[in-house]
């Protein structure tokens, strides 16, 4: 029950498909190694931009409030991270995006919402025009 309750107050699939995306895209760069730390590879873009897609996931557990700037840095990755480490031959940037969009529409819940107190329906009420 506690974990059930922790995981309602941060944005928790969001956090862990921006890490899954993260371990996927650096996966990538560290099997060719060899070639990653040779002068003007583009690989070690990979390791760069799969290293922050990892942090940012973490990040989104430890500071719920700020997981809206951090899902679009995670999609913006995401994305430029085909340049050097394919993207985690692609799969890493779709859950990327996928984890990004999920960061960014998440939203903390009021305490009196979950609370399970009544929620005033106004959305049912037909909206008064002129």
């Amino acid at each position: 029950m506690v974990f059930k309750k922790w995981r309602h107050t941060r944005p928790f699939f969001g956090a862990i498909l921006s890490v899954l995306s993260g371990l996927m895209i650096l996966w990538v760069p560290l099997n060719l190694y060899l070639s990653t730390f040779l002068p003007g590879s583009v690989a070690v873009i990979g390791l760069l931009f799969g290293g922050l897609i990892t942090l940012m996931g973490l990040m989104s557990f430890f500071l719920p409030s700020a997981s809206k700037a951090l899902g679009i840095i995670v999609i913006f990755l995401s994305i430029l991270s085909v340049i050097g480490a394919l993207g985690g031959f692609l799969f890493g940037t779709i859950f990327g995006i996928i984890g990004g969009a999920l960061l960014t529409a998440w939203r903390m819940v009021p305490a009196d919402e979950s609370a399970g107190a009544p929620v005033s329906d106004t959305a049912a009420q037909p909206a008064k025009t002129g």
